[in-house]
């Protein structure tokens, strides 16, 4: 990586680099970028794997927290890193990333910042055994025999919805049950009108309730959620605003909801946990595990090759 940033920056970042005189290892500097399309560079030496028990972990955290405190007094709004000492220097990849992921989101809680985690490979990014395979299980419990059941097994579940939806099975085509009247615009009596004039609140409007109900700072929350503060602000601002299906979601794990309140929560902005979506089942899945670490679950999102929470 190091080699990558000095092709494309010109000899005349080295040049700059032999001015610094060196620097240790935990410890960074910062130079200007001159071919780069960035302002600065920001140089840092990553520790060397040697089993984990002579600091490692100590001198990568470091690398980490003084380079997001140099970038910040430099005032950058964004810092991409690579996964440092990860390469020729034997740090093993998911620790490595672990390292980032927790060293990164400790400094957000408190400012501020873009950062980026640039993956050179997959293999720095997969989830342990035992997880994938917990989380496999579960899927195979609440996904696949969704989708294996017969026509006929569909069209009987379709009936136990109540006597309200009437099913004309002969009718229907193999994918669907067709319904054999119209339904009335009703409900109990009131009128379509009615119910449009006594809508619940909607997703900002409520997203705000369940944040002052933390009794949390609202930067706690998007951050949480791995949500800028430039869409948090556009959701906060607009009470008719619809964010994404990952970005709803992503607010319903900062916010710790049971299974029960996300759904109703991410109804509020049009959308449903589905058990027809890998994508639902895994959110279902860390939801009943209490496992509230949006990181995590992208981590475990990413191996099923599933979209992300939150930006």
């Amino acid at each position: 990586m190091d080699g990558c940033i000095h092709r494309a920056a010109g000899p005349e970042l080295l040049a700059e680099c032999r001015t610094l005189g060196g620097c240790k290892t935990g410890d960074t500097k910062i130079t200007r970028a001159y071919r780069l399309p960035c302002k600065y560079v920001i140089h840092t030496v990553g520790p060397i794997w040697n089993g984990g028990q002579y600091g490692e972990k100590e001198k990568l955290v470091s690398c980490y927290r003084t380079s997001l405190v140099l970038a910040k007094e430099h005032k950058c709004e964004t810092v991409a890193f690579p996964l440092i000492s990860s390469g020729i220097f034997g740090y093993p990849k998911d620790q490595a990333l672990r390292v980032a992921v927790d060293t990164i989101g400790e400094f957000l809680m408190e400012n501020d910042m873009m950062v980026y985690i640039v993956i050179f490979d997959r293999a720095a990014y997969q989830i342990s055994g035992k997880l994938f395979a917990d989380i496999a299980e579960y899927i195979d419990d609440h996904y696949v025999d969704e989708h294996t059941d017969s026509r006929r097994e569909r069209l009987r579940r379709l009936n136990r919805l109540g006597k309200k939806s009437m099913v004309c099975e002969d009718a229907a085509p193999d994918f669907m049950a067709a319904p054999c009247a119209p339904m009335a615009m009703s409900i109990a009596g009131g009128s379509l009108d009615d119910m449009l004039d006594e809508l619940d609140a909607g997703f900002s409007e409520t997203l705000l309730m369940l944040i002052d109900r933390t009794g949390k700072k609202d930067s706690e929350i998007y951050k949480k959620a791995n949500v800028d503060r430039k869409l948090f602000s556009k959701i906060r601002n607009n009470p008719d605003y619809k964010p994404s299906k990952a970005t709803a979601i992503a607010f319903a794990i900062a916010l710790e909801l049971d299974l029960e309140e996300t759904r109703d929560f991410i109804a509020r902005a049009g959308f449903a946990l589905s058990r027809s979506s890998k994508f639902d089942v895994i959110i279902e899945y860390f939801i009943k595990q209490k496992n509230y670490d949006v990181f995590a679950i992208n981590e475990a999102l990413f191996a099923f090759d599933q979209s992300l929470l939150g930006a």
